[in-house]
């Protein structure tokens, strides 16, 4: 954008603040990122940036555009930034030098603004990155906060598009938010990378939450859209920040391989009027090869570094099976089974052993997968999930037990939440009757 961009008209102020937002929804993390480390209080940062992006709404229209949009947010956030050490130091009466090295530091800025303040801030904006993702994403926070707290800040969301996301009260949303600050505020979370010893397991709860957001928008909860694709675009997106910041963490790379590859199917994932198109039954030329691609790429990466048996690796491992098949017939079911038997010992879970039931039936028949599914019929975990019915409808099915199979389409449908695999099970159901009738 140049300086004589959006000046004049309300067509060309229009035109400047779409400019700011996708300015915004770029290097806002970076930003906040930037004066957190200065302030070491994420929602201070925040509102400092936040005042950065006011101050380019008035002036930009007006003056036009920087030709460098981002360092000039950048700059106004930190000299607001230096403006509130400067007076909570003052305020709190330290040491004299202390203020009289803000002081300097403030005169500078207003001197040579961006230079000095450049000079006194050692950036490392990928350092501060990091520090950001482990701060959003602290186990101290509930998983429903780490998630808005990590749109808002990392992916530059506003609370109204978390909450059409996920289909919750913009007010919620709002809530969460201030909750999970106030919470890393008073539990004086530090902005920092954890220590060599915490790393492993607060990298596990950045990877949950990024996994989370992308499941939400691949096969969403509730609502009329079976997917939400910009949901799987932002977790892919931050998956391959947090890639890039920690190049030598295998299980990142596991993590941005099983979002690429199953990002890959989006386009055929879905009928012409919306309605959910299964596995089996896509059309493979629809498939994004390029996503494929890098899936395996981040694969290859992952394993490289060890991590062929972390749980996000294997995952992308048996993604890679459906990836490489040029049609439904060429998939490698009985590799897939033994994948998901690793899975199963290394992460068991009963959504683990419902999917390894599904590999078993296709790998050994569906005999094999139901004697599975009947074990986790008694589940408590799974007692309100709609593919436990669903997939054992489909076995009973295949087995030619039609009845059997319709009362359990019938109750995956009311479990359902979403309104096209309502549909779907639904139809399956009345299939099944009418084939008996």
């Amino acid at each position: 954008m140049g300086a004589s961009e959006g000046r004049g008209g309300g067509g060309g102020e229009a035109a400047v603040h779409r400019s700011i937002e996708a300015v915004w929804r770029i290097e806002s993390a970076k930003i906040i990122a930037t004066v957190a480390r200065m302030v070491r209080d994420v929602g201070l940062a925040e509102e400092l940036a936040q005042d950065a992006l006011v101050s380019a709404l008035e002036q930009w229209p007006e003056k036009g555009a920087p030709d460098n949009p981002a360092a000039w947010l950048t700059a106004v956030a930190k000299r607001r930034a230096l403006d509130r050490l400067r007076h909570r130091q003052l305020a709190e009466h330290k040491a004299p030098e202390i203020g009289r090295e803000l002081d300097a530091q403030h005169e500078m800025a207003q001197a040579d603004f961006a230079e000095a303040v450049d000079a006194a801030i050692d950036d490392d904006i990928g350092d501060d990155l990091l520090r950001l993702v482990f701060t959003a994403c602290h186990p101290v926070l509930s998983t429903e906060a780490r998630v808005a707290l990590t749109l808002r800040l990392m992916g530059g969301l506003g609370t109204d598009e978390i909450a059409r996301a996920f289909l919750v009260p913009e007010a919620t949303v709002a809530q969460r938010i201030v909750r999970a600050k106030r919470t890393l505020l008073e539990a004086r979370v530090p902005f920092e990378v954890p220590r060599r010893h915490e790393l492993q397991a607060r990298l596990a709860s950045v990877l949950e939450v990024l996994y989370l957001i992308f499941n939400e928008g691949y096969s969403a909860t509730a609502g009329d859209d079976w997917m939400r694709p910009a949901l799987c675009e932002e977790a892919m997106r931050l998956g391959r920040i947090v890639a890039e910041l920690m190049p030598d963490a295998s299980e990142v790379h596991g993590l941005v391989a099983l979002m690429e590859i199953q990002a890959s199917r989006t386009a055929a994932r879905v009928g012409a009027s919306g309605e959910p198109v299964l596995l089996l039954e896509q059309n493979r030329a629809r498939w994004d090869h390029m996503l494929i691609r890098r899936g395996l790429a981040a694969l290859a990466r992952a394993e490289a570094l060890g991590g062929a048996f972390g749980p996000y690796a294997l995952q992308a491992a048996i993604a890679a099976c459906h990836g490489r098949a040029r049609t439904a017939d060429e998939t490698d079911w009985p590799r897939i089974a033994a994948l998901y038997d690793a899975l199963a010992e290394l992460s068991p879970s009963p959504i683990v052993e419902l999917n390894r039931a599904v590999a078993l039936s296709m790998a050994f028949g569906p005999a094999a997968g139901l004697e599975v599914v009947d074990r986790l019929v008694g589940e408590p975990a799974l007692q309100a999930y709609h593919l436990l019915p669903a997939v054992r409808g489909d076995l009973l099915l295949k087995l030619g037990r039609r009845a059997e199979a319709q009362k359990e389409f019938d109750r995956a449908a009311s479990l359902t939440r979403n309104t096209r695999e309502r549909t779907l099970l639904l139809a399956r159901a009345r299939a099944c009757a009418a084939v008996q009738g």
